[in-house]
């Protein structure tokens, strides 16, 4: 599937900001499932810099330092994406989960080496009040992938998808005693059962197309920022789950980067000068080209 998006951030503050520095996740990656064709990022006031570097992670990051006075910026991103990530998995066909766990501790490869970093606690995720949640999912001998998914089914029957209860900043114990949350609160929750029990799992930061077909209800979570949960399994590397919706992501997700919380992909972040209160309004529109 072809995907043009436009993603607008747009904030005003009640005082005048002399000067901002903004760090920018909105450029897509590139690899073997979704190749970024084109991209088209606008600042307004102009900045003075703006530089594009890859991050620890291996994600785009756009560093913007504007330094004219201003009630008013907007960022704004146009890009056109390919994704041809259809992949069938028979989920009974992974190991263990257990010895994958058992595998992290020490790793013989440099893949395994690499996923092993995403077996610990993150900024965003603490792994003390969730392991009780899990144990039912991890019952001996069950093949890995077929436990993501009970996790991540779980998680789209247990909880209630609800604006306003919960933040950046909310705790994955919060989110278990809310029984509420948005895409990141579930994707959290989702990635510190699998670390609880030393599995490797990471956040995935993107977007989701989504259009109504036969009636059926769209995705939750569509034409918005999104975001889901990845797994290393040997076999078949990182497999992605969306416990918002109850699916293994297939063509209708955009991969922005990935990092081991949203501390480490959100779309914006930064400081200013001045400023006092502010607001925030974010429009993304998804159309398949």
């Amino acid at each position: 599937m072809r995907y043009q998006v436009s993603h607008t951030t747009r904030f005003h503050y009640a005082q005048p900001v002399a000067s901002s520095y903004q760090l920018l996740h909105l450029t897509p990656r590139s690899f073997k499932e979704q190749q970024v064709l084109s991209t088209q990022l606008s600042v307004e006031p102009e900045p003075v810099s703006l530089q594009q570097r890859t991050d620890y992670f291996g994600n785009a990051v756009t560093d913007v330092v504007i330094q004219q006075r201003h009630q008013e910026l907007i960022i704004t991103n146009h890009l056109k994406v390919d994704v041809r990530a259809d992949q069938e998995i028979m989920m009974d066909l992974s190991p263990p989960w257990e010895s994958i766990s058992e595998s992290m501790q020490v790793p013989l490869d440099d893949d395994a080496r690499h996923a092993s970093k995403y077996c610990f606690p993150s900024p965003r995720i603490s792994l003390e009040t969730v392991v009780e949640y899990a144990r039912a999912s991890f019952t001996r001998g069950r093949p890995l992938l077929r436990a993501a998914m009970e996790i991540t089914q779980r998680i789209f029957e247990d909880f209630e998808y609800q604006g306003g209860v919960t933040d950046v900043y909310t705790p994955v114990s919060h989110i278990l005693e809310a029984h509420a949350g948005v895409c990141q609160d579930f994707a959290h929750l989702g990635i510190a059962c699998l670390r609880s029990f030393g599995l490797p799992a990471r956040y995935v930061s993107g977007y989701l197309f989504t259009q109504t077909v036969d009636g059926k209800p769209r995705l939750t979570g569509a034409d918005a920022s999104h975001a889901w949960f990845s797994v290393w399994c040997p076999e078949f590397g990182w497999v992605d789950f969306d416990p918002t919706n109850n699916l293994r992501p297939q063509n209708e997700h955009i991969t922005i980067g990935w990092g081991r919380d949203y501390s480490d992909v959100s779309p914006t972040r930064g400081f200013i000068r001045g400023g006092g209160a502010q607001e925030l309004h974010v429009a993304v529109d998804v159309r398949a080209v």
